[in-house]
């Protein structure tokens, strides 16, 4: 972020708190170790068996989810409304994926600063959960800015058009990061993630801080599960930034409180409805 652009800066940190980013990224999944009876006659092998397509990864969310917040700024209770949905789930260039999509608008006095109406649509890999497309759609103080970016892990083949970017394996954009926090298996306290978000790469780590908390929002009370997560760029922590995320302890892990730490202020994002 550009600190002599408040306008942009303060709409992209509005937006920030929404997805958990600056851009965050892709749990690694162990592979199973090889069985030591395993056959040495794989040419026999690869004729008698056809080969196992790979398992979706198993989600707490759904096509149709919407959750609606209300973001706090600064002084300002209602600095801005986000709404997270869930549209479809679509076949990509020959991927499965879901699409993510993050819709974020200010309001009251701090639209009469800056009218911020911003949206973010992920394509995530179901079966990786890694980012496929990801698109931004500004429209921040009447000035309109789209871009689509197609991910392809290195060495990989993309049929996707171009501006094709390659990124490491498993990478994530920040709305897939959001998404992919909530199907993490929180019973492992510590996760290593990284993620692109169209200008820089980013590295995170994850950590559940507490569970079993009661965190009490307009859409209700809830028992929820603390992760604190810190962003680091270049091997470095970037300082005096910090985010935290409280999940429900309910089978859709439902994010109820996003909060960011931030150098010019901490932006906090509640729970307004659910369905």
């Amino acid at each position: 972020m550009n600190p002599g652009r408040p306008p942009q800066r303060l709409a992209r940190c509005l937006v920030l708190i929404s997805v958990l980013a600056p851009a965050f990224a892709v749990f690694a999944v162990p592979l199973r170790p090889q069985s030591q009876s395993q056959p040495t006659n794989t040419t026999r092998l690869r004729k008698n068996f056809a080969p196992v397509p790979p398992k979706e990864v198993p989600v707490p969310f759904h096509v149709g989810e919407t959750l609606n917040y209300r973001v706090s700024w600064s002084a300002f209770s209602n600095a801005a409304s986000v709404q997270l949905t869930v549209p479809e789930r679509r076949n990509l260039y020959g991927w499965s994926t879901w699409h993510f999509q993050a819709i974020a608008h200010t309001q009251g006095p701090v639209r009469s600063l800056f009218a911020v109406d911003d949206q973010f649509d992920s394509y995530t890999d179901a079966v990786t959960l890694e980012s496929r497309q990801y698109e931004t759609h500004l429209n921040e103080l009447g000035r309109a800015e789209d871009a689509i970016l197609h991910f392809a892990a290195t060495g990989e083949v993309s049929h996707a058009p171009p501006p094709i970017v390659a990124v490491r394996p498993g990478t994530r954009d920040p709305l897939g990061v959001f998404y992919g926090l909530r199907a993490a298996d929180w019973r492992t306290p510590e996760l290593r993630l990284s993620a692109y978000d169209g200008h820089d790469l980013y590295d995170i780590i994850a950590t559940r801080e507490a569970s079993g908390e009661m965190v009490k929002v307009a859409a209700g009370s809830f028992s929820a599960s603390r992760i604190g997560v810190r962003v680091f760029r270049y091997g470095k922590e970037v300082p005096a930034i910090h985010f935290t995320l409280w999940l429900a302890d309910d089978a859709a892990k439902t994010p109820v409180i996003l909060q960011a730490e931030l150098p010019f202020g901490n932006i906090r994002a509640e729970l307004l409805s659910a369905k």
